[in-house]
């Protein structure tokens, strides 16, 4: 059995470049034809943030990075709290000396 799939130039014109093209398969209501309907989806425009030791900096925001076990007491995480915030701190410091000298 033969089925034809109704397709768009621009859908053709990617695989024709070895490109995927991800969409949605289904029959159309008013013609009963099979249709392929690509997603059309934009690539991500924001810039992934670097690891400054504890610290991740964005465009528009300084992250501080932390991972606590939660089997530790409260005097034990806020121990680590302020050690993380102590080397965070440390890290700005170290980052301003290195960009201005």
């Amino acid at each position: 059995m033969k089925k034809y799939i109704i397709i768009d130039e621009e859908v053709i014109d990617r695989l024709v470049e070895g490109k995927y093209v991800e969409g949605s398969l289904h029959r159309d209501k008013w013609t009963g034809a099979i249709t392929f309907n690509a997603w059309k989806r934009k690539s991500p425009k924001n810039r992934k943030d670097k690891l400054v030791k504890k610290l991740k900096e964005s465009v528009k925001n300084i992250k501080v990075f932390g991972s606590i076990p939660k089997d530790l007491g409260t005097a034990q995480v806020m121990a680590m709290l302020d050690e993380h915030s102590h080397d965070a701190k440390d890290a700005l410091i170290d980052r301003e000396i290195i960009n201005f000298v």
